[in-house]
């Protein structure tokens, strides 16, 4: 068997990074704060001209999409993941955008329901409603104030139901299910129209594990968007689903490898 000769390493986290010294804040691993992991890496190889690229995973979605995805030859896209959280990966002009800090995309927080009420603390507004976590809690608190409810969901456990048990029981008619989704198409729909209205993108690619069965509602979600959005932008953006499996992030990680980080369109 031949050898493969390895000239750069990419690398997807899910936090922040410094580009100046590589290190990474990742909240969800234990001592992740501010861990050199460039430096890690580097310093465990046998072979030290091998360049170590990191980078958050909202960028590594974007660029996943740009590569093998649903946003190849497209130089303005946002990504929107929603999952257990919503982040958005953003590349305008062929350049990703980063910030300050290395948190741009932190879309969870973005201020979509007044007036402003403490349980927004943990996650954000956006993320409150329209994440995995935040549809399967609100179901959950409609079931328990809504004593007279018989519809699908009050055939399961209340702590026992899933954000996949909505969906299913959305599409099966259930009112509360249909309430709680409602709600969150119309948060994508205006968190995406200020995204589109701010940046003006060619596409949103919709991913992360809710688009799966969310992915049906895209239409509706791009309906409500165009009620908000600057018309002229809403015009000539485009709203998909990602055309890529679960490892979207690690595909986004091999591009950035390949690019050495230069990653102009």
């Amino acid at each position: 068997m031949n050898n493969i000769q390895v000239t750069a390493i990419g690398v997807c986290i899910p936090g922040s990074v410094n580009p100046a010294t590589g290190c990474v804040w990742a909240p969800n691993i234990p001592g992740w704060d501010a861990f050199p992991l460039r430096t890690f890496i580097k310093e465990s190889l046998d072979d030290k001209s091998i360049d170590v690229l990191v980078d958050n995973d909202r960028i590594c979605y974007v660029y996943g999409e740009m590569w093998l995805g649903a946003a190849r030859d497209c130089r303005n896209v946002i990504c929107i993941a929603v999952g257990t959280g919503i982040g958005a990966g953003i590349v305008i002009d062929g350049r990703a955008i980063h910030g300050a800090d290395d948190i741009v995309g932190a879309t969870g927080w973005m201020a979509l329901q007044p007036p402003y009420d403490h349980a927004y603390d943990p996650v954000g507004c956006f993320e409150y409603y329209a994440s995995g976590t935040g549809i399967c809690n609100r179901a959950k608190d409609a079931v328990r104030q809504t004593p007279d409810y018989n519809g699908e969901l009050s055939r399961i456990p209340v702590e026992d139901i899933t954000t996949p048990d909505v969906f299913a029981a959305y599409e099966n008619g259930d009112s509360i299910a249909r309430q709680v989704i409602a709600k969150a198409v119309e948060m994508w729909g205006m968190g995406a129209a200020n995204l589109v209205s701010l940046l003006n993108p060619e596409l949103i690619v919709w991913a992360g594990g809710v688009f799966g069965p969310a992915k049906s509602l895209i239409d509706d979600i791009f309906a409500e968007a165009r009620k908000w959005a600057q018309p002229l932008n809403i015009k000539t953006v485009k709203f998909v689903p990602s055309s890529l499996p679960g490892n979207v992030g690690l595909l986004g990680a091999g591009y950035l490898a390949l690019t050495r980080g230069n990653v102009a369109i």
